[in-house]
């Protein structure tokens, strides 16, 4: 008889990032560190698509902002910009109320709980995001968090020959992209953290063929939280396999308010609540109660293993 490679009694929180736990885009402290206007910026990033395609070319409209980035060091006006530069603007970013409190908030709520030490249950936090890994390393969240999931940059490419010859290259300008996640991409890491690729990179593939049973941490026991209908794909993916959703609108914006709305109505979502973590509020109270339901199942499904797998102990015959 086979044994299961995990015991299935890890619960993940996977997050979107901008307008999900910060009010912002990550890129605006980067802009006012090389003083770049940001609406001139993303006005450019938006018609992209338009100036390729009368080249021919068709772009991603998610990830075309990465090589604008290139564009703005390589002319000058992003001088000198690296990878701990990126890192460095994390520090000034501004979170929603009750961050990054409630991430550990939420861990201790599991954890510390006598009822699910028993069978080990714990709650780990992701992030998956289609802004910089670096800028999320950088911020106040990132000690909480069990994984971060973002576009990436290469400061010193690979020359022709380097498997010949190593060299360990000085810190320099970001020149070319090592990773790009759009919104539908973000999905190839919910199957990550499902499968445990993620944590056994070499044994383990993401595309490799893995029975339900066998996967790290069933979709059943996943949150994913993010801010609107960017984030369909993933939401998705949750809903068609038993997750849980839950979709974030700052308070008081009745436009984002809206959207989320018609996300339920569609039922792209579970539900959604207010850009507050703080102990009490609604979001606080949702995901607290969701992350504890999906405990107590995966408690019951143990005990319900351990009944199956012993037998009725021998009784006193009656004559």
């Amino acid at each position: 008889m086979s044994v299961a490679p995990f015991s299935q009694n890890v619960i993940a929180m996977v997050w979107d990032f901008d307008k999900t736990l910060i009010q912002t885009y990550m890129q605006e402290p980067l802009f006012k560190r090389y003083q770049i206007d940001d609406k001139t910026f993303w006005t450019e990033v938006n018609a992209l698509a338009n100036y390729y395609s009368k080249q021919g070319i068709h772009i991603n409209r998610d990830t075309c902002y990465l090589n604008h980035i290139l564009t703005y060091v390589k002319e000058g006006k992003m001088k000198g910009l690296n990878n701990r530069i990126l890192r460095e603007c994390g520090a000034e970013l501004k979170f929603y109320p009750g961050l990054p409190l409630f991430f550990k908030q939420i861990k201790e709520l599991i954890e510390n709980d006598s009822n699910y030490k028993s069978c080990d249950i714990r709650l780990e936090h992701y992030v998956v995001s289609t802004g910089f890994a670096e800028t999320i390393q950088g911020s106040a969240i990132a000690p909480y968090v069990d994984g971060i999931f973002g576009c990436e940059f290469i400061e010193t490419p690979a020359p022709s020959g380097f498997i010949a010859e190593y060299s360990n290259s000085k810190e320099n300008e970001i020149s070319q992209i090592a990773i790009a996640l759009d919104n539908t991409s973000k999905t190839r890491y919910l199957f990550e953290i499902n499968k445990g690729s993620n944590k056994f990179p070499e044994t383990i593939d993401v595309n490799s063929f893995i029975e339900p049973e066998n996967r790290r941490i069933p979709f059943r026991n996943m949150l994913y939280i993010a801010d609107g209908p960017s984030d369909v794909p993933a939401f998705s993916i949750l809903n068609n396999h038993q997750g849980s959703t839950f979709a974030i609108y700052p308070k008081g914006d009745s436009k984002a308010f809206k959207q989320v709305e018609q996300l339920r109505k569609d039922k792209r979502i579970e539900t959604f609540g207010e850009a507050d973590y703080s102990e009490g509020t609604h979001t606080w109270m949702w995901l607290t109660t969701r992350v504890k339901e999906i405990a107590d199942g995966i408690l019951k499904r143990h005990k319900d293993t351990l009944q199956k797998s012993s037998s009725v102990p021998p009784g006193h015959l009656s004559l």
